[in-house]
């Protein structure tokens, strides 16, 4: 049900809003954490980055570029990574000093406001607990932890502590997905009833990650930080008491979305996955989970799928089919789109004409002949007119450090990520029993 009407004041205010990547509301009504202001909201946050491997480079390359952040020190265990990183931000003209681990970062930096986590899944939950009772606020990436007890520590800690913890889900902020799922699916439900849900990420075969000569840690120090050999350390995410596999790496920010837009969790998931491919790895390289979601309109179903040995099937995506139209979201902005059921009875011209919608210039192509002469008919193809010049992450830790300076709320607080990291958890041992397993309200609150 549409609560008022769409207006052309509304859409450029949103609309507005989203391009300067503001367009950010939390998670649900009562999920974001109360602002915490700094000394002077105007003033530069110290903060430091833990992890400087692949998902910290990403993380750095938006961190650089937020206007009011004084980078303060780097950590990293692999001196290859940490010196590398030092001498690059050093030549941009940034002070920084190297760390090796957290607790050196702790004992030396006493003007830290807030870090960012981006090491190997089993260190999250360690880290984060120790910086949060150290006063610090946390944005940590997903997933929270590889352990269910992990996440639920991080999240006691946040609440102990008072302070900020805000998880890697970055979609949460992404302007066009919030205008999505505010204007169009909530707002003017243009997709009817949603009924099924699907999302894929798929990659093309890779090789094992090595490391350049004469750069290997010694055995003493990758057993002190829980690795058994420089192979481990460097491919991490394919080893149990690491990682938590593909369903982790790449499913957590797929399925976030399914709880997140059908606004509940989860009420039974079932999986299939192996190791059908790589030699040597403990976590299964293909994975298809199918979740079960009771909706305030019925049944929903959702299907997710992971594949790590081809990168066919049309990129990485989520898509909400309802019986009056789809949605389709990606990071990527080219795979988005609308498709109207030709039965939906609400004006899709009107809402293009309100700049909700923009007219594809893909149209439709159809065979001389029906197969079945069941055979839906090609459905009309609409674009959501919403765009941002941003990296993919920097709206998501600027929604951080605005709410460490008391000017908004976490999007994804780590409570409301428990809530979607619990039924990937579940997801792996669904693989595990081979059978469905049921999921209740009560256990995926942490």
């Amino acid at each position: 049900m549409v609560t008022q009407p769409i207006t052309r004041r509304d859409f450029l205010g949103a609309t507005a809003a989203a391009g300067a990547g503001l367009l950010l509301t939390s998670c649900s009504p009562d999920s974001g954490r109360p602002a915490a202001p700094v000394k002077s909201a105007n003033s530069k946050l110290n903060i430091a980055l833990i992890g400087c491997g692949a998902q910290g480079q990403v993380l750095l390359d938006s961190l650089t570029v937020i206007d009011g952040l004084n980078l303060v020190a780097i950590v990293d265990i692999w001196d290859y990574n940490r010196n590398s990183n030092v001498r690059r931000l050093k030549s941009q003209g940034l002070d920084v000093k190297g760390y090796e681990n957290y607790e050196e970062l702790l004992a030396n930096e006493k003007d830290l406001q807030a870090v960012v986590v981006a090491t190997p899944d089993f260190w999250h939950a360690p880290i984060t607990v120790a910086c949060l009772k150290a006063g610090l606020h946390v944005y940590c990436e997903k997933m929270m932890s590889n352990t269910i007890d992990g996440a639920r520590a991080m999240v006691q800690a946040m609440r102990e502590t008072g302070k900020l913890l805000q998880i890697g889900h970055q979609r949460r902020s992404n302007p066009r997905y919030v205008f999505a799922l505010n204007k169009l699916v909530r707002e003017a439900q243009i997709c009817g009833r949603i009924t099924a849900a699907q999302a894929q990420w798929n990659r093309t075969v890779t090789p094992d990650l090595g490391a350049p000569k004469h750069s290997e840690l010694p055995p003493e120090k990758l057993a002190k930080y829980g690795f058994k050999d420089m192979h481990q350390f460097r491919n991490w995410r394919w080893f149990k008491g690491l990682g938590g596999g593909p369903l982790s790496d790449l499913g957590a920010h797929q399925i976030d979305i399914f709880n997140w837009w059908f606004g509940t969790t989860a009420k039974s998931v079932m999986a299939s996955g192996g190791n059908d491919y790589y030699k040597g790895h403990e976590w299964y390289d293909n994975a298809m989970v199918v979740y079960e979601f009771d909706t305030p309109e019925g049944t929903a179903r959702a299907f997710y799928q992971v594949q790590t040995t081809t990168s066919a099937g049309g990129g990485y995506f989520e898509m909400f089919m309802g019986d009056e139209g789809t949605i389709k979201m990606s990071e990527k902005p080219s795979i988005c789109a609308l498709y109207r059921e030709d039965r939906s009875t609400k004006s899709w011209e009107e809402l293009v004409g309100k700049n909700y919608l923009r007219a594809s210039a893909t149209a439709p192509v159809a065979d001389a002949d029906k197969v079945d002469v069941r055979e839906t008919a090609p459905l009309l193809q609409y674009d959501i007119p919403v765009s941002f010049n941003k990296k993919i992450h920097q709206p998501h830790l600027e929604n951080f450090f605005d709410s460490v300076r008391g000017k908004a709320k976490l999007n994804c607080p780590a409570d409301e990520a428990f809530r979607s990291e619990y039924i990937i958890h579940k997801a792996n041992e669904a693989i595990a029993a081979q059978k469905m397993i049921p999921i209740t309200k009560e256990e995926v609150e942490a």
